[in-house]
């Protein structure tokens, strides 16, 4: 399969995090975060987001199995050289976490590959040294 690796590399994911301290509630641990996700292709197909799974961890090692179709509501079409931008968030009942995952994509031949997405940080702020 190293066809799907290939389709794969050709899309670039970026995030940028921030705790959402107004939507906070620490003395009942209750810390929310919203993320915003750049899906990039950089390959010469274009290539329609047709689900996410995202896997959220806690502190305590807790662990939130995310899945569905899309992401906020859309299945995007994303062609050759277009980034797709969108925000969404995650509530925690510890200060920090991880989240995680993957993206299913569809190309135009029908066939279907995941894009993984690293893992990446949710951090009240100085809560992480």
């Amino acid at each position: 399969m190293p066809e799907s690796r290939q389709d794969a590399s050709a899309i670039e994911i970026s995030v940028q995090t921030q705790y959402l301290q107004d939507q906070s509630d620490p003395a009942n641990h209750r810390y929310a975060f919203s993320y915003t996700i750049a899906i990039e292709n950089l390959g010469k197909e274009s290539v329609k987001l047709l689900s996410r799974h995202w896997l959220i961890t806690d502190d305590n090692n807790k662990i939130e199995e995310v899945r569905g179709p899309g992401v906020v509501g859309l299945q995007p079409m994303i062609h050759p050289g277009q980034k797709f931008v969108y925000s969404s968030g995650a509530v925690l009942t510890t200060q920090f976490g991880t989240m995680q995952g993957s993206y299913e994509m569809l190309k135009p031949d029908g066939s279907r590959f995941d894009v993984p997405i690293p893992a990446f940080l949710l951090s009240r702020p100085h809560s992480v040294h």
